[in-house]
């Protein structure tokens, strides 16, 4: 830190960090599995990103909040060329995500089993092909918004760490955070909406599988937006 600056003061994390108890199983694939997986943000990033993976990669993406983990793990075995780094707090998603990656042996994911905003301000810039937000927490009281994940300011961290020509993805169930986005990247002058009709941002990306939480969202009658912007 240099002379005359201010240590940040750490932001207050508003997700859940645990669920149920976690069982034998999944406890064990935390303490044994995840170490080896998660990124060591103590330390700089390399140059090369690329040589986080233990197998060729030619382009590095970013899950903001995986869930259960079943986007992520289609995208890393869908693209095994591309490394995929998942960020997620809740530690009964990271167990069930560990599970699926011991069984299928993949080797282009990475993982960081905290705060989004910590690996965002790790990551070099102009090094991510991708970012994608899959249905954050909406807060949904007003007096709640301030806890949102999309911000002026995180946007902006969004865009430093995206290459030109990159991509963030947000979807959601909920009209009010879609606006709230929508007007949130829309100002922004790193990124330009890619819709050009309405279907564009009803209709699910072509290459996107869906989420748990979506297939509960359209049972219940839920109807998901999907939205694209282009880092410029």
């Amino acid at each position: 830190m240099k002379a005359g600056t201010k240590a940040q003061k750490p932001r207050a994390f508003f997700g859940r960090r645990k669920g149920h108890a976690l069982r034998t199983g999944q406890a064990s694939l935390i303490d044994s599995l995840l170490p080896g997986l998660s990124i060591d943000l103590t330390q700089p990033a390399t140059g090369d990103l690329c040589s986080l993976f233990s197998v060729p990669i030619k382009k590095i993406r970013l899950e903001v909040g995986f869930g259960g983990g079943e986007h992520l793990l289609n995208e890393a075995k869908s693209n095994p060329e591309i490394g995929h780094i998942g960020c997620d707090p809740y530690l009964n998603g990271m167990a069930k995500l560990l599970a699926a990656i011991r069984t299928t042996d993949i080797k282009n994911i990475r993982l960081h089993p905290g705060d989004a905003l910590e690996i965002l301000d790790w990551l070099p810039e102009k090094t991510l092909d991708r970012v994608d937000i899959l249905y954050p927490d909406p807060w949904p009281k007003r007096r709640h918004w301030k806890r949102r994940f999309i911000s002026e300011e995180r946007v902006k961290r969004i865009a430093r760490v995206l290459s030109p020509g990159g991509e963030a993805r947000f979807a959601t169930d909920i009209a009010s955070y879609a606006e709230w986005a929508l007007a949130r990247f829309t100002r922004s002058a790193f990124f330009s909406w890619t819709a050009e009709q309405a279907d564009d941002w009803r209709k699910p990306w072509c290459d996107f599988p869906g989420t748990r939480y979506e297939t509960k969202a359209i049972r219940q009658g839920r109807r998901p937006i999907y939205l694209r912007f282009q880092r410029l």
